[in-house]
């Protein structure tokens, strides 16, 4: 597609840039962004959000990108974005996310994109769920999609009907032994910040936080 988004990105961290934010449909006062990271060979554009298509040209006018990956499915609801970027998503959440968005590749297990971005599978929220790392140089960012956002000041989990408990724990509980400094989470509430800037001792804590309620039955 061609390229006419004006809108500019919000540079939240040096090289990470925030899209505008857009409503969720089915969350209340929930808004959703994507981020473009600035890499030193390619850039990279996490998550699918009506933001990549209106800050098309800023986008453009950082180099743009090689990819864009999914963290899961439902990001697909928005349709292509208005930006010629391929698609992403891991080979299990594939033939959903196809059917509303042209997937050009899907990644397995866990891998890499260069040095720096770690590629971590984290299935629960959806079979395919998947995070990633980020090192940015001082601080390493967990994209971690849906499966952690900041809900009420907390770290929170999603878990839907269609979602695997025990498959989520086991996700949250590697996730736990990464060091990160920074959450970016694909939703946020409305007019929160785009990322949770923490310390990786800090973010043990709110992921172990998390853990409890999950297995204690607890939705979020």
């Amino acid at each position: 597609m061609t390229s006419t988004g004006s809108t500019q990105l919000e540079q939240v961290l040096e090289g990470l840039h925030a899209t505008p934010p857009a409503p969720l449909p089915f969350g209340e006062r929930l808004v959703v962004r994507s981020f473009l990271l600035e890499r030193v060979d390619t850039n990279v554009l996490m998550y699918n959000a009506p933001g990549i298509s209106e800050a098309a040209g800023a986008i453009s006018d950082l180099g743009g990108a090689s990819q864009l990956l999914l963290n899961h499915a439902h990001e697909a609801m928005f349709g292509p974005p208005e930006l010629d970027v391929p698609v992403y998503v891991h080979e299990r959440d594939r033939a959903e996310a196809a059917a509303s968005l042209p997937i050009a590749g899907t990644f397995g297990a866990q891998t890499s994109f260069g040095d720096d971005l770690e590629v971590i599978s984290t299935p629960g929220h959806t079979p395919g769920t998947t995070c990633f790392v980020w090192d940015a140089g001082s601080d390493r960012c967990l994209f971690s999609g849906d499966m952690l956002w900041v809900q009420d000041g907390q770290w929170s989990a999603v878990i839907l009907g269609s979602s695997d408990r025990d498959s989520y724990i086991e996700s949250l509980e590697e996730l736990r032994e990464l060091d990160i400094d920074v959450l970016v989470p694909w939703g946020a509430a409305e007019g929160a910040a785009a990322i949770d800037v923490v310390g990786c001792r800090e973010a043990r804590k709110r992921i172990d936080a998390v853990i409890a309620r999950v297995r204690a039955g607890g939705n979020r």
